[in-house]
């Protein structure tokens, strides 16, 4: 009975320590309860969101706190144990990080408030695209005098292949000696020192066109020293050429992380056609190369006249020589490649008196043919266009591809919807229209997938410590309204847009201070 009695004691106690270390696990605090035992005093809840993270994950029910200009907290909240400054009612809306916009176009010296961008959800945009950037001698300067002015979006910041040309002496010089290209390379190291997030090129437009694989390489070396990377407007993205374009950026990429600026195939056709592109994409990662590529949801491209004129008639050479000298050779060029490209009909003219009539209507307008307008009329400086050179099926093949990420190549002024609507449409036609992507992979594509590639570690994700760059919205009511006869419409349906912490846009207007940063790296 004894030996029973002392059993009995035994699991007697050995249940009540077994209850008592399960009560200890319950009186575990909540990550709220470790949260308020450190701060109590917030600067900002948005309350009870559907919160869409960035992960490409389902969204959840949560409140946010935010502090200063970073994310405190996720979770469920107890207004009775905190405080706040402001309330945001995100009831019934979706919350997500603010959009990232890998390739766009603008002077923030001139156009600081970037409304364009802010109306579309776009919190940060990156600048010194296809190989161009401010001519400063030191683009510390440049930030500079932004920062002093103030910027509403967050800007990265890139150095142009063309610049470093320009401001180097080497221009148009197809051959740099040795010391020229330690001019560039010296050009390019003090910028990337200065935060530039990398280089980018604009292999179609000159001078860097005049560029060759030696100089690209040992540009590339620079870069991937300072482990930052290389955005390029390929070569030539003619369909007959893209191998080739891609070819010559992967023999960057043997240095540093490469990237594939506004992917299209000109005149190629077909989700087959887009599927051979992203193959060789895979291949090259395969083989361990770090290529990445962002895309742009609309059939037309715009750009510089000069797209279709050869280099022999534009700089360093004299056109008005060209013209007298080669007048029916020019001809003969404009005449094919305007018809290759499909043809005077496709190509919309952006720039007055022409603005918003085609090269074909301005050819019947003047009675003469299209490509005597453009030698006589237009020249290869003389205005922009949109092209519509790409084909449906094929872009929405790249905008579908997971590791594809979303771009605008718009500006403020230039005159394609693509500026005012690209973010927007992705969401209204591609997720809800079409239902090509989720609006978790849509936002994804949007937000961390930018992030991640360009390397902002604290953006992009709705995460505790991340920078507080969001947007409030009903994702059904987002509306691009741009259209290619008034592509200055803004974007609606995002009703609320922080940046750094801050509400900046609220009911389709400007609040508050610019409250942007240069992002440097």
């Amino acid at each position: 009975m004894k030996i029973i009695s002392l059993n009995l004691i035994l699991i007697t106690l050995l249940l009540a320590f077994s209850c008592k270390k399960e009560d200890v696990k319950e009186q575990k605090p909540t990550p709220f309860e470790t949260l308020i035992s450190q701060q109590t005093a917030f600067e900002v809840l948005i309350h009870q969101g559907n919160v869409i993270d960035g992960s490409g994950s389902h969204g959840f029910l949560a409140d946010i706190l935010i502090n200063g200009d970073s994310i405190a907290f996720v979770g469920q909240v107890d207004t009775s144990k905190i405080t706040f400054s402001k309330f945001i009612d995100a009831k019934g809306k979706t919350v997500s990080p603010g959009f990232i916009d890998t390739h766009a176009h603008g002077n923030p010296l001139k156009t600081p408030d970037f409304d364009n961008f802010l109306a579309m959800g776009v919190t940060t945009i990156s600048l010194g695209q296809d190989g161009f950037s401010p001519s400063y001698p030191s683009i510390e300067e440049w930030f500079t005098k932004i920062e002093d002015k103030g910027i509403h979006p967050n800007l990265a910041m890139f150095i142009g292949h063309g610049t470093l040309r320009q401001l180097s002496g080497v221009n148009f010089n197809p051959d740099p000696s040795i010391e020229e290209l330690d001019k560039m390379g010296e050009i390019l190291e003090n910028a990337l020192n200065a935060g530039c997030l990398g280089m980018t090129t604009g292999l179609e437009y000159t001078p860097g066109t005049y560029g060759k694989e030696e100089e690209l390489v040992h540009l590339a070396k620079i870069v991937g020293k300072h482990d930052k990377m290389i955005m390029s407007h390929m070569r030539n993205e003619d369909d007959d050429a893209m191998e080739k374009s891609i070819n010559e950026l992967l023999e960057q990429g043997k240095y540093c992380h490469v990237h594939v600026s506004h992917m299209k195939v000109v005149y190629g056709k077909g989700e087959e056609r887009a599927n051979e592109i992203l193959s060789i994409l895979e291949k090259a990662r395969n083989n361990g190369i770090d290529v990445s590529a962002d895309v742009y949801p609309y059939n037309a491209s715009y750009t510089g006249i000069g797209i279709v004129f050869p280099n022999w008639a534009k700089g360093p050479n004299n056109y008005a020589n060209v013209k007298i000298t080669k007048k029916e050779e020019l001809a003969t060029y404009l005449r094919q490649r305007v018809t290759k490209r499909n043809g005077p009909e496709a190509t919309l003219l952006g720039t007055a008196p022409w603005t918003g009539k085609t090269l074909a209507q301005v050819a019947q307008e003047s009675g003469k043919p299209f490509e005597e307008v453009l030698m006589d009329d237009i020249g290869p400086r003389g205005a922009s266009g949109a092209y519509f050179v790409m084909n449906e099926a094929l872009q929405e093949t790249f905008v579908k591809d997971s590791l594809v990420m979303i771009c605008s190549d718009g500006s403020p002024t230039g005159h394609h919807p693509r500026g005012h609507g690209t973010f927007a449409k992705v969401i209204e036609e591609y997720v809800f229209q079409k239902q090509l992507i989720s609006l978790e992979e849509a936002i994804r594509k949007m937000t961390s997938l930018s992030a991640e590639t360009m390397g902002l570690t604290d953006r992009g994700s709705i995460e505790v410590g991340k920078k507080a760059d969001l947007l409030i919205f009903e994702p059904e009511k987002v509306k691009a309204k741009a259209s290619y006869e008034n592509p200055y419409q803004l974007a609606e349906g995002f009703d609320m847009v922080l940046i750094n912490g801050k509400l900046v846009r609220e009911n389709s207007v400007l609040v508050g201070e610019r409250n942007g940063e240069i992002l440097r790296k």
